[in-house]
């Protein structure tokens, strides 16, 4: 097969750890492991960067890519690869193996990657959900004010009969024990 991209490497992400492959001119593999701590990731970008290496494709289920994605894009062409598409043209199953099968793929340029939004586009639609979270929590403590309104409004008219029936003295009393003082 004919190589696409002399020197490239495949990243498998995980929560806290990942497994980096990369294939120099000759073919050669170096294989590392990194945190995803930022500070591991930006030695890993370093790494990357001093071997000259031009493309990078990451797997990772969930959110794990963002941090990675986030070092390496400024540096590197990087491509984020569905596990589902990655997995039906593999085998086996290890973190290396699966960064091994990454770089060779890439390599060949048999990869299908997945759209990643420009950072603009992502900014906006990060603050678009902060906004909604706000909206939610706003909505949330209205009605926990008005139940709270609702449940004094009742305590007030309980006291209210309490005072009626049992006179002043029952009610202090009343009160004092719903603001803990009895």
């Amino acid at each position: 097969m004919k190589v696409m991209h002399e020197i490239c490497c495949g990243i498998d992400v995980h929560a806290k750890m990942l497994a980096a492959c990369l294939i120099s001119r000759d073919g050669t593999k170096q294989i590392r492991t990194f945190s995803t701590m930022t500070d591991a990731l930006l030695q890993l970008r370093d790494w990357l960067v001093a071997a000259q290496c031009t493309h990078v494709a990451i797997e990772s289920t969930g959110v794990y890519w963002k941090p990675v994605f986030n070092v390496l894009e400024d540096a590197l062409t990087v491509i984020l690869i569905n596990p589902e598409h990655a997995r039906a043209l593999r085998g086996r199953k290890t973190d290396i193996k699966d960064a091994e099968w990454l770089a060779d793929l890439l390599r060949h340029c048999l990869l299908k990657p997945s759209f990643i939004p420009p950072p603009v586009i992502r900014e906006l639609r990060e603050l678009t959900r902060y906004r909604e979270s706000l909206v939610r929590r706003h909505r949330s403590q209205l009605d926990i004010d008005a139940e709270t309104q609702e449940d004094a409004e009742k305590t007030g008219a309980v006291g209210s009969e309490v005072r009626r029936h049992f006179g002043f003295g029952s009610f202090a009393f009343f009160r004092g024990s719903l603001l803990g003082l009895r």
